[in-house]
């Protein structure tokens, strides 16, 4: 049985992504996966319908897209807005948190994209290497 202190100090140590039981290890899992990055990095463009997303963030499935847009407003990233009309209407945009993340993200993608040429590279001499003789 834990005390009053000892339940204190546990609730003000920082955060550890590395420790299983912390809570930012499943914000850091939504963020940064497939569906997760690419939406992120899509909404960073502006608010879009669901199928206007799905579009953009091509070939993620409509199952994995709502289950990523839930994902992701569940932690304060995305904002969901329905409008009161028929056919219901509904949008999607990043919030500040969202946006901050996006930018990080978005850094990370350029990044990758600029270096491809040595990526591809780097798998042709790793495979290459180790090609059946």
């Amino acid at each position: 049985m834990t005390t009053t202190q000892e339940r204190t100090a546990e609730q003000n140590l920082p955060y550890d992504v590395f420790s299983k039981a912390c809570p930012s290890r499943g914000t850091l899992e939504h963020v940064t996966g497939r569906w997760g990055a690419l939406t992120l990095g899509a909404l960073h463009e502006g608010s879009f319908r669901f199928n206007e997303l799905r579009r953009r963030v091509d070939g993620v499935s409509e199952k994995m897209l709502s289950q990523t847009l839930h994902a992701l407003e569940r932690d304060g990233l995305v904002h969901r807005e329905a409008q009161p009309t028929n056919p219901p209407r509904v949008d999607y945009e990043l919030t500040p948190l969202g946006r901050e993340v996006a930018e990080r993200l978005l850094a990370l993608i350029h990044y990758v994209e600029g270096r491809m040429d040595d990526v591809l590279a780097a798998r042709g001499r790793y495979d290459e290497e180790r090609a059946p003789r």
